[in-house]
């Protein structure tokens, strides 16, 4: 199966916004209609932070990372969250997730990123995939809505 792990773009919405409800449900959030277009428009904003990769597989979008690039404390150069990684379940299993991380660790050594990281359920099926990347820090997270 040939995959292309490319920048999101314009003509991607549609088939994006599918895998988003897909990936929404899965984690039985609720995201409101004006965050969704806004998670949008700053995907399609050069100077936005915010960005998106997606996975092509025969013209098809069928999964996807959102990365927040940012600065830190305890670092010189630039930080990558990868917020938000789905793949269409029935094209799990063929080593889309997967590339789709490399593509960032790619990104990342190519310019100089200090480091890349994510969050994920402890009961996430894809830590098994996770851990292939790297080891789990052992911290505890801690989140407060305001």
């Amino acid at each position: 199966m040939d995959v292309l792990i490319r920048d999101i773009q314009p003509q991607d919405k549609t088939q994006w916004r599918t895998l988003w409800n897909g990936y929404n449900a899965f984690y039985q959030s609720n995201v409101r209609e004006s965050v969704t277009e806004k998670t949008w428009q700053r995907m399609m904003n050069d100077q936005s932070p915010i960005y998106g990769r997606v996975a092509v597989v025969n013209g098809d979008v069928v999964g996807f990372t959102h990365s927040v690039l940012h600065e830190g404390t305890w670092e010189l150069s630039t930080i990558c969250y990868m917020e938000d990684l789905f793949v269409a379940p029935e094209m799990r299993g063929h080593g889309i997730a997967r590339q789709l991380i490399q593509a960032l660790v790619d990104e990342g050594k190519k310019k100089n990123w200090s480091r890349l990281y994510w969050h994920t359920g402890t009961d996430n099926p894809a830590r098994k995939l996770y851990d292939e990347f790297t080891d789990v820090e052992g911290f505890v997270l801690y989140r407060m809505n305001l």
